[in-house]
């Protein structure tokens, strides 16, 4: 075994060791080594935001502050992308800006679609939640686990379901 590869398993086993015994928890290998902060920082995102290593991010996407961005997300930005400050972004979302069916269906001869996609402030989008290009969720809302988000989402309210139904909500 290479000694390169030896040290690398040895530093490997060490932080997941350490992550283990600290926060109880098994990250993928990546994950050990990235600290989610300085990622955020390095995308440019705001302050206190923290993304994990295997999150998928492309093309423009400005992120808040103190926003959590979880687990094998995939945010496209590639028709722009927005979202808010006290935001928490579960594990397995996927926000998207672009989509390629007109391309498909025109066998290559069309372009693909693109769309600003926006989320405001003290949102919660819950596991595996999946939105549409061009949609805009309002300041305050819940989306609910494994929703499809196909419109526009008002202020305050909570939505869920697939496709997504929309109920407001007083106060949270």
């Amino acid at each position: 075994m290479d000694s390169t590869y030896k040290k690398l398993l040895e530093i490997f086993h060490h932080l997941r060791k350490e992550k283990k015994e600290k926060f109880n928890r098994v990250l993928p290998f990546g994950d050990n080594f990235v600290d989610r902060t300085e990622k955020a920082e390095f995308l440019g995102f705001g302050k206190g935001t923290t993304v994990y290593d295997n999150v998928v991010v492309l093309g423009d996407v400005k992120v808040g502050e103190n926003t959590w961005i979880g687990p094998n997300v995939v945010l496209d930005g590639s028709g722009g992308l927005e979202i808010g400050s006290s935001c928490s972004i579960s594990a397995g979302v996927q926000i998207y800006s672009h989509d390629s069916v007109n391309w498909a269906l025109s066998g290559g001869k069309d372009k693909y679609g693109y769309s600003k996609t926006s989320i405001n402030d003290n949102c919660y989008i819950g596991p595996n939640v999946i939105i549409e290009k061009g949609i805009s969720i309002g300041k305050g809302c819940i989306i609910g686990a494994n929703s499809f988000v196909n419109q526009d989402i008002p202020d305050n309210s909570k939505a869920y379901g697939s496709p997504v139904k929309i109920s407001r909500i007083e106060k949270i």
